[in-house]
């Protein structure tokens, strides 16, 4: 499985706020992922992606969604990313969700 980190640069962050974290954790700094740029996708990625429809529901997950849809959890950024809705925070019962696919296909559209 490819990690959605795997092109992601990362920094030591030592910034003096987080003195106590970092004392808690008994560490000086922390590596700390950069945060992603998705590419946006052309007219012609989206014309060849086909989407599933499904209704937000009480307990849902977009972990949970992305198992059920592309066989792995750990994709769930991609339905995330699709929707333009970064956490299950982001969505409420009866929310429209949009599951682009087939996996392989949208999977190569945004990490290659």
């Amino acid at each position: 499985m490819a990690s959605r980190y795997i092109n992601t640069k990362f920094f030591k962050n030592n910034l003096r706020i987080y003195d106590s974290v970092f004392e808690d954790r008994g560490v000086k700094y922390i590596n700390q992922y950069m945060t992603s740029k998705f590419k946006n996708l052309t007219a012609d990625q989206r014309a060849s992606i086909h989407v599933t429809k499904v209704m937000w529901q009480p307990g849902d997950r977009l972990e949970r969604l992305a198992s059920r849809a592309y066989g792995d959890g750990s994709y769930w950024w991609i339905i995330a990313r699709y929707n333009n809705k970064p956490t299950d925070a982001h969505y409420t019962v009866g929310d429209e969700v949009l599951i682009p696919g087939p996996f392989s296909l949208i999977r190569s559209f945004y990490i290659g």
